[in-house]
């Protein structure tokens, strides 16, 4: 790779063959991004035990951040659409290490809260941009297998991450591991800086782009099941740590080695779907649903013992591992070659699930039981399933 006078500035004029370190660099601010939105999922409840809140007041760290993703998602692509995509994606991730650096040193849980309102910004800039960047980094021989490079940071903050996190907050403390999150982003921010070339404004996108799209059928069903089945998803492992600790009985270093578990079926579950969705969108993302219904359906009845809860983590990691490439592969098929308006939608949508997922999961606990909880989840994926095959078979 050469590099012009200016060290941490890529060289525009840089072969395509050499844009794969920035295909790894994006993906690496992704991993780090997806790392820092579900990380609490891992740190529930040593939070919550620091802070005096319940569990369900703290899954809130979860509910913040995607609420503000999905307003910032289509805001702030439209303001920042003539600006370099380059600039953008570092300025997204300088503020990334402000949040995880508050959330370090955060004195009382409304500190926390507005890190976490800065992650959603991150996540709607980053994610939006970056997402669709591969058609302008590689040749398009290469674009499709890009794009998956790019979207295995999405099981790779399950497998790794949180895992990783968790087990950090374990030996060190929470703070640990916000201070490990804050340093992976300081990296993040100069692989960026050196590896990704100047990529100006070349499509620009508008609301009313947008609001074209939304008047596309598929479009909509797209929306529609994405929404059904992240609804179900992290409404219920949001507090997956709770239920592990609560009715499997293990302590937070278990809930470490299951996640991680569960991230590696997550790996497995992407890259199945790298082979499956060629053939049909519409199966893999029917299948990706419906092994989420039967874990979490099953969780309650078998998750007691550990063997039961690994089986059934194993299954769901392989369900949702492949559940935002379904999704994403779905959009973009039917934009009509409006990739990043795609995008946008498919952040801003997936970004508000999970926080009305959170949210909705997080009352259920407080008021019924986790166990209830895992059982209205599975309901949920189950009727996504179904959709899939009514109204997505023609994809």
């Amino acid at each position: 790779m050469t590099f012009a006078l200016n060290p941490f500035r890529a060289d525009p004029a840089a072969p395509p063959s050499n844009r794969w370190l920035a295909v790894v660099s994006i993906m690496a601010g992704i991993f780090a991004i997806v790392t820092a939105e579900i990380l609490p999922i891992g740190l529930l409840l040593p939070i919550a035990s620091e802070f005096a809140v319940t569990p369900g007041v703290s899954g809130v760290m979860m509910t913040v951040p995607g609420f503000v993703a999905a307003v910032a998602a289509p805001l702030a692509t439209v303001a920042t659409a003539r600006v370099d995509r380059r600039t953008m994606l570092m300025v997204w991730t300088a503020l990334l290490v402000v949040s995880n650096l508050i959330c370090a040193v955060a004195a009382d849980f409304w500190m926390i809260l507005a890190a976490r309102v800065l992650v959603g910004v991150v996540i709607g800039g980053f994610w939006s941009i970056g997402a669709g960047l591969s058609g302008r980094l590689v040749e398009s021989r290469h674009v499709a297998r890009a794009t998956s490079t790019i979207f295995l940071a999405v099981p790779l903050g399950s497998v790794l991450g949180v895992p990783l996190g968790t087990f950090v907050a374990d030996v060190a403390g929470w703070r640990a591991a916000f201070v490990g999150l804050t340093a992976l982003s300081a990296v993040v921010l100069i692989a960026l800086a050196c590896t990704v070339p100047a990529l100006p404004a070349a499509e620009v996108t508008r609301l009313s782009v947008l609001g074209r799209l939304l008047r596309v059928r598929d479009v909509r069903v797209g929306l529609l099941i994405t929404f059904l089945v992240v609804l179900a998803h992290f409404g219920t492992y949001t507090y997956v740590s709770a239920f592990l600790t609560e009715v499997t009985g293990v302590g937070l270093s278990a809930v470490s080695a299951l996640l991680l578990l569960y991230g590696a079926a997550g790996l497995a579950g992407n890259a199945i779907a790298g082979v499956t969705l060629g053939r049909s969108v519409g199966a893999t993302f029917g299948c990706a649903a419906a092994l989420i219904a039967i874990a979490t359906l099953l969780l309650p009845v078998i998750g007691g013992h550990v063997g039961g809860a690994v089986v059934l983590l194993l299954l769901w990691g392989v369900g949702y591992g492949a559940v935002p490439a379904c999704s994403q592969t779905w959009l973009a098929r039917v934009s009509g070659g409006a990739d990043e308006a795609a995008t946008v939608l498919f952040t801003s949508s997936f970004q508000a699930t999970i926080s009305i997922g959170a949210l909705l999961g997080g009352v259920l606990i407080d008021g019924v039981s986790v166990v209830a909880l895992m059982v209205a989840g599975g309901a949920v994926a189950a009727v996504a399933s179904v959709v899939v095959w009514l109204l997505g078979s023609r994809r």
